[in-house]
């Protein structure tokens, strides 16, 4: 059987692609759990220190499969063997390469990654409303936090289709690329960021981005504090440091192995 979802690591970078492009990377249940075991592998790889995520062909995901074929491995969304809210637990840096279509299900996995890179192509649209349905997997939280309220409403209530322009001015989308640059354009992003920066400084600072909805500005900067202290009691800032003086690129350890920071105790991590 082909593989739902291929699993590529170079130069610090691990690629997966939804890999079902005669259903234009629809998901159903198995491509839903391929997806999700291949983000295990990636935040498990130590030679894995950005994750980038696309689709095979001409479309990124499309949504839930409404009318293909059902094979026995096939199961309704979501899949229960691995919660929706798991890639928000990825402390790796993820990075969307929006080939194409993105709507529903597809649109949230974009959603998920920290950064998102569009082909001027690319269409987007929640599609929820449209399907008699309401806005599933935690959307609607995902798109507030992103672009507003006052957005969120719009593109969730009106199921509306809006291009990849629109999206770079809405903030769903960093930027846009011509079609033959995206996958480029998102690689040489991806292997800056897994040469340049400090695993555990990435890690860090996603933590403090999902800490923020329910902190003051004051619990904020009293993280900071502490985990500053932190960073510069750990090897990866007298790399870092070093590296700036000396001119040279800095050789960070692997996360787990560098810097150790105090959220990074599971009892300290509120839930996703």
């Amino acid at each position: 059987m082909t593989d739902l979802c291929l699993y590529e690591v170079a130069d610090g970078v691990a690629t997966l692609t939804l890999n079902r492009p005669e259903r234009n990377n629809g998901m159903n249940g198995a491509l839903e759990l391929a997806y999700y075991r291949a983000l295990e592998r990636a935040r498990d790889d130590r030679d894995a220190r950005v994750i980038v995520v696309t689709g095979a062909g001409r479309s990124f995901c499309p949504g839930a499969d409404l009318a293909g074929e059902r094979r026995p491995d096939d199961e309704p969304l979501p899949n229960s063997r691995i919660p929706t809210t798991f890639p928000a637990t990825i402390t790796k840096p993820m990075i969307a390469a929006v080939n194409g279509g993105c709507a529903g299900v597809g649109l949230v996995q974009a959603l998920h990654c920290d950064i998102r890179f569009a082909s001027s192509g690319a269409k987007f649209t929640t599609a929820f409303a449209r399907r008699g349905l309401v806005a599933e997997y935690g959307i609607a939280w995902l798109l507030e936090r992103l672009v507003g309220r006052g957005r969120a409403a719009d593109l969730l209530l009106s199921g509306r289709t809006f291009d990849a322009a629109e999206a770079l001015q809405l903030g769903v989308v960093n930027r846009v690329c011509d079609p033959d640059d995206l996958m480029p354009a998102t690689l040489a992003y991806a292997r800056d960021v897994a040469t340049n920066v400090a695993p555990s400084s990435a890690a860090t600072m996603k933590e403090q981005l999902r800490r923020i909805d329910g902190q003051t500005y004051a619990e904020a900067v009293a993280d900071a504090h502490r985990y500053m202290y932190e960073s510069l009691r750990g090897p990866d800032a007298h790399e870092g440091i070093g590296a700036f003086v000396e001119r040279r690129e800095p050789a960070f350890l692997p996360l787990g192995e560098g810097s150790r920071f105090s959220w990074m105790d599971p009892a300290a991590r509120p839930p996703a």
